[in-house]
């Protein structure tokens, strides 16, 4: 069987009852990855017994817990191949993943350096259905992006050149680093787009990052705020970040003082007034 030369990046922290399905649905995959990497970020339960025995070809990487991005970016620098692929350790692929992938890079002329595909999502032993603002979309998505993080990890393949030209994973978030890479990549990248359904995304467990933390948005609040400091957009993106995180800071207000949360408001207030106050050209003042 054909390998396609991709390196599969899993992190897994006390994923041992995920970790079987998840690697083996890159196994069974119609075109072969060309290498399984699983950066353990310090399971305390049989992930690595789980992987040395059942997966002996699957490379184990132990590291401190840092985090999912500190995992990952250790995963795609120690990956040996051009193209980097993701899975979340509680996800899967359906067997014909990387051969969709593999057909729509080689048959594109000059192909995206990032693609994603479409997915099932799996919440609880229950199909969920997606809602209209979850569509995804291929070719400049960034205004798309800076509402949500509408790229799946599981979903996607990255040209590790996309890496080196705009950085690696946020790892001072602890959670939204997702949504944090693919608003820098895609404000400058087209994104390829596969419209199949080629990875099924479970969630509802106890263990999700997205379950430990309160008011995500005030990590994309973060995002927004570095992409303004730290990255060249042109006038029309200038105007999308400003707007979203107006909207953003609102809405965390708004939640702040339902709850009579003073602390949320007297930190987040200050920083709307400023972005209230800020054109969309006054490039000086677009610092955190």
């Amino acid at each position: 069987m054909k390998k396609f030369l991709v390196s599969v990046i899993i992190p897994a922290f006390n994923r041992e009852k995920f970790l079987n399905r998840s690697i083996s649905s890159v196994q069974r995959q119609t075109l072969m990855a060309d290498e399984i990497i699983v950066i353990d970020n310090c399971s305390t339960d049989n992930t690595k017994t789980l992987v040395e025995i059942e997966f002996p070809r699957v490379k184990y990487v132990y590291e401190s817990q840092k985090g999912v991005s500190n995992a990952r970016n250790c995963g795609v620098r120690l990956a040996k191949n051009e193209w980097v692929a993701f899975l979340d350790s509680d996800d899967e692929w359906k067997k014909n993943k990387l051969e969709e992938f593999f057909h729509s890079i080689n048959q594109t002329n000059k192909p995206p350096l990032i693609w994603h595909s479409n997915e099932v999502w799996i919440r609880n032993g229950k199909h969920l259905n997606q809602k209209d603002r979850h569509i995804k979309k291929g070719g400049d998505i960034f205004s798309n992006c800076i509402k949500m993080c509408c790229i799946s990890p599981s979903a996607s393949i990255v040209h590790r050149s996309i890496f080196e030209k705009y950085g690696y994973f946020d790892e001072e978030l602890p959670v939204c680093e997702d949504y944090d890479f693919w608003l820098r990549v895609s404000s400058k990248e087209k994104i390829g787009f596969i419209d199949k359904e080629l990875v099924v995304k479970y969630g509802g467990h106890d263990d999700q990052l997205s379950k430990k933390f309160w008011g995500m948005d005030r990590f994309r609040i973060i995002s927004l705020i570095n992409l303004a400091k730290n990255v060249s957009l042109d006038e029309n993106q200038k105007k999308l970040v400003r707007q979203e995180l107006i909207s953003k800071i609102k809405i965390l207000i708004t939640g702040a003082e339902k709850r009579g949360n003073f602390e949320i408001i007297s930190q987040y207030q200050p920083i709307l007034e400023k972005w209230l106050g800020v054109s969309n050209s006054d490039t000086s003042v677009w610092v955190r």
